[in-house]
């Protein structure tokens, strides 16, 4: 039963999280279709970027996590300290990537409105200064990253940020993700290889493109910065 009783007669009640079973982490699904947002982002690129990278960063996660809990469980502290980083890889994979596929819309473009807007303008002048610092910043991850926009609670502002690898924007830098720029090459390297070499882009240029056209969904954006501010 759930009811124990100790030496003195009183109950003893189990914690409730040695009694639910861990649920496994799952690849989220789409709000849209694959070809949603073409010609930005071809079909191809977002069915191998979704059910191929992001859904091995959910497989990873739960394996890393079967084999931490085993390490606990064992009292095994080299195990432990061993997985950390597989834990961190694979949980800051499916966490950014989870942001990530918000962020985009087929129904995005224009430039934000209300209260984003006023706090984008107050940080950075302008949204045309905000775009081309995101930029900067995405563009000048060395190697695999990701640029982000994060809400600083503690400043009460939005502030640019980068991250290595897959490292998660709240969980490094404790900032509150708003918008992610997924720098990785499997975000785009396809696409980019499709193309015609007269109408390839380099890395800068796919960048500006995708600011450009403002395919991320500024909507969920404004949501998350208000309940921020709250």
């Amino acid at each position: 039963g759930l009811r124990r009783w100790g030496r003195s007669g009183a109950k003893l009640v189990a914690p409730l999280g040695c009694l639910v079973p861990r649920q496994k982490h799952t690849l989220p699904d789409l709000p849209y279709d694959y070809g949603a947002l073409e010609p930005h982002i071809n079909a191809e690129i977002m069915q191998l970027h979704h059910s191929k990278h992001h859904a091995a960063y959910v497989n990873n996660l739960n394996v890393a996590e079967e084999k931490y809990k085993e390490a606990l469980a064992k009292g095994d502290v080299t195990a432990q300290v061993s997985l950390q980083p597989a834990l961190k890889f694979n949980g800051g994979g499916h966490i950014n990537h989870t942001i990530f596929w918000t962020n985009l819309s087929p129904n995005g473009g224009g430039e934000p409105k209300g209260e984003l807007m006023e706090a984008i303008k107050r940080d950075f002048g302008s949204f045309a200064n905000f775009k081309e610092k995101l930029t900067a910043v995405s563009v000048g991850v060395q190697g695999s990253g990701w640029g982000w926009l994060g809400y600083n609670k503690e400043q009460g502002r939005l502030q640019i940020a980068a991250c290595a690898n897959q490292d998660p924007l709240q969980g490094t830098t404790g900032l509150i993700p708003l918008l992610g720029i997924d720098v990785w090459e499997h975000a785009y390297y396809l696409q980019m290889y499709l193309q015609d070499m007269h109408h390839a882009k380099s890395r800068v240029e796919f960048l500006h493109r995708l600011l450009k056209w403002h395919h991320f969904y500024f909507g969920i954006t404004l949501v998350v910065v208000s309940v921020a501010y709250k």
